[in-house]
């Protein structure tokens, strides 16, 4: 099991999460907001500088109004499509 930020599944995860904010038609800023969290915070997870936990990923979650449980079939269908 890798440890790396950068392995292909944390790759796609973070690419889901970009576009699910883009779908919301929110900015990192705004997103920031949302979440009391300085704008930075996002940059950091999106760019793969930092993980996010499980709690931190339902509070973006519920944030972006996306729900977890699709979100995650979405990353594991996208993984069987590779």
């Amino acid at each position: 099991m890798s440890k790396s930020v950068f392995s292909e599944k944390y790759n796609r995860f973070r690419k889901l999460l970009i576009k699910a904010r883009q779908l919301a038609n929110l900015t990192q800023s705004e997103l920031s907001a949302k979440l009391s969290r300085p704008q930075s915070y996002i940059s950091k997870y999106e760019r793969g500088e930092r993980r996010l936990d499980l709690i931190e990923f339902l509070e973006v979650a519920k944030a972006l109004q996306i729900e977890p449980a699709t979100f995650i079939k979405k990353l594991l269908e996208e993984k069987e499509e590779n």
